[in-house]
């Protein structure tokens, strides 16, 4: 055994020297990186979470399994092959057997080579469909949170979770988890064979696996820690272009490029650091690696060759050419897989980090969440009545306190105070954008919470000021991707909004392209987009928030003539700053911090000369100025 003492010299200085090596620049470099994550998985809840997506693909993946198995055969076998050639070589021997030989070691090739291209197309389909199926669930969880979790959550970070790191997720089924199998049969296979050929020249080898193992560990720690940088740098980005490529036209308008730009560099470079150290993590792991493989060929040269040239055995076996020819082979196919396993876990740590945010975004609960004895709502008149209601953002700063009115159904109530108030508050509300804190919300009678969400905001129809409108058409964006709608119906329900008489003057009318966020219609026709769209799918409950506001004054009539119709349709309620829209309203609210100062009809409210009385008086003078 003393000529294996300086195998485990070697084989423990390389792995102590380049442990201590990324120790140190782990810890000295950055201390804070050991913190800082909101939450770090463990790998085994990760593989399982991400194995239940595997789960129903099982036949698949046994599939590959046993094609995998005839894929190795080639690695297991033409080392002995090459070996049984060159002891051919070495003595007298007929072209026939030569010949042979070579044949099977082609036939084999083939064999593997197809093999290869069956597990690859099987994977990559395999994979597909489990990634799609993730990115279906996580897309579809976003669409469950609430209001006030995609206030705290940056639009940017949910992009790059349901793109970026489900795609780098598709590495691991596509690739990562079947190499890692392969691999570790490959292993075995050489191991078994070499054992087969010469017992002590195998534990030579083995010498070298502890230190393989230890240093394997090191490297697992220290570049999940880097990729989770890298991630997190990346998400950094895309949050910070989301928000700015959005808001470009006010950085123009206040020339703020500079700074935006300088902001940019500060985030590039943070995330070129966290790619550097990454770098630097797996740039030591696999010359290492390499290292120890040279090593072991240098062992193999030392004893094999010095016990073939004296005749030596080893353990009762002789040292033959075709042996020492096999071993050199075998202990390449050794470290081949555990080199490529170094790059494969480069990917795994960079599939698991990715897995990590994505699972952290599904583990976030909704807050809005049916009751477990929630019915869907059916028929209603459109009844409201808010009883003793108190509503906060935060706790203890209350945005409504005590508030309580009553809408009949069929009715027009007009919110309106300064802004802060709690008017659009009153109308989110009503919605379960939110949940109030303490008292009740009804309709015809009952509280809104007994009914499920999706079946309460089917029966409102919303009129922003700000009007959202997708890249698609005028169409698309009206029906909202529900293909029952006609065109007959979309297009009664453009004339009940007057939103036909620009359509109409269109080449392509409803099939018009609409650009992103609709900017290539004005502010009064997007509105009367979003009017169409409202009325035609006839809710009960309508619902306007600032709907005539920065709008211009031929649009505003065509929209006050809409408003007089959609009256017709259910209950409506109205936030307005322009009181010319609202005075035939059956009852006007006005809301003063958090709470209503006053309510009645126009010409009471007038008599009363409080509030509204000194607003409405604001803007006729203001109306007749500038008139």
């Amino acid at each position: 055994m003393r000529e294996f003492y300086p195998l485990l010299v070697i084989g423990a200085a390389v792995s102590v020297f380049a442990a201590a090596f990324i120790f140190a620049y782990a810890f000295m470099k950055d201390k804070k990186e050991a913190i800082g994550f909101d939450r770090n998985m463990k790998d085994t809840e990760i593989t399982k979470r991400l194995l239940r997506y595997a789960k129903p693909h099982w036949k698949s993946f046994l599939a590959v399994f046993f094609i995998m198995l005839f894929s190795i055969a080639y690695d297991i076998v033409s080392p002995l092959i090459i070996s049984r050639i060159a002891d051919l070589l070495k003595g007298s021997f007929e072209m026939k057997q030569l010949f042979v030989m070579i044949g099977v070691y082609v036939g084999i090739l083939i064999v593997s080579l197809t093999c290869q291209y069956f597990q690859a197309i099987i994977l990559q389909k395999t994979g597909q469909r489990i990634i799609s199926a993730l990115r279906y669930d996580t897309f579809e969880h976003i669409e469950t949170l609430s209001h006030q979790q995609f206030a705290e959550i940056p639009v940017g970070k949910l992009v790059t979770r349901v793109t970026n790191d489900t795609n780098a997720v598709s590495m691991m089924f596509t690739n990562i988890f079947v190499n890692l199998a392969k691999n570790t049969l490959v292993i075995i296979g050489v191991l078994s064979a070499m054992f087969f050929l010469n017992l002590q020249l195998t534990l030579m080898v083995l010498c070298f696996a502890p230190f393989i193992i230890i240093f394997t560990v090191i490297f697992r720690k220290f570049s999940r820690k880097a990729y989770r940088k890298v991630k997190d740098g990346t998400t950094n980005i895309n949050t910070f272009l989301s928000e700015n490529l959005s808001g470009m036209k006010i950085i123009r308008i206040f020339d703020r490029k500079k700074e935006k730009k300088a902001e940019f560099d500060e985030k590039n470079n943070e995330l070129g650091k966290a790619k550097r150290r990454q770098i630097f993590v797996f740039g030591i792991f696999r010359p290492t690696i390499y290292m120890l493989y040279i090593s072991s060929i240098l062992a193999l040269l030392y004893l094999a060759g010095r016990g073939y040239i004296k005749g030596l055995s080893f353990a009762g076996q002789i040292i033959t050419a075709d042996v020492l020819v096999a071993f050199y082979i075998y202990i390449q196919k050794f470290f081949n897989p555990i080199q490529t396993l170094a790059e494969q876990f480069n990917w795994l740590q960079s599939a698991f980090a990715s897995a990590e945010k994505i699972f952290t975004i599904l583990d976030i609960k909704p807050e809005i969440v049916n009751e477990p004895d929630a019915v869907d709502i059916g028929e209603i008149k459109g009844e409201i009545e808010f009883d003793h209601v108190w509503f906060a953002y935060k706790e203890d700063h209350w945005i409504l306190k005590d508030v309580s009115f009553k809408a009949e159904a069929g009715q027009t109530v007009a919110l309106v105070g300064p802004t802060g108030a709690g008017k659009t508050t009153i109308l989110s509300l009503l919605c379960r954008n939110y949940d109030i804190q303490k008292g009740r919300i009804l309709i015809d009678g009952v509280d809104i919470r007994r009914y499920t969400v999706s079946s309460l905001r089917r029966q409102f129809g919303q009129m922003l000021q700000t009007v959202f409108l997708f890249s698609g058409t005028i169409k698309s964006n009206i029906v909202l991707r529900d293909d029952s709608l006609t065109d007959e119906e979309v297009w009664e329900a453009c004339k009940y909004v007057n939103a036909d008489k620009f359509i109409s003057q269109l080449d392509d009318g409803l099939e018009h392209e609409v650009r992103e966020f609709g900017n290539n219609f004005s502010a009064g026709q997007r509105q009367l987009i979003s009017f169409a769209r409202t009325v035609l799918y006839k809710p009960k409950i309508m619902i306007l928030d600032e709907a005539t506001a920065n709008i211009d004054t031929e649009t505003e009539q065509l929209i006050q003539d809409s408003l007089e119709r959609i009256m017709n349709i259910g209950t409506m309620l109205i936030v307005a700053h322009r009181l010319s829209t609202i005075q035939h309203s059956d009852n006007i609210i006005v809301l003063a911090d958090g709470q209503i100062a006053e309510q009645g009809t126009h010409e009471e409210l007038l008599e009363k000369r409080g509030r509204y009385y000194n607003l409405y008086t604001l803007q006729h003078r203001r109306q007749q100025l500038m008139g």
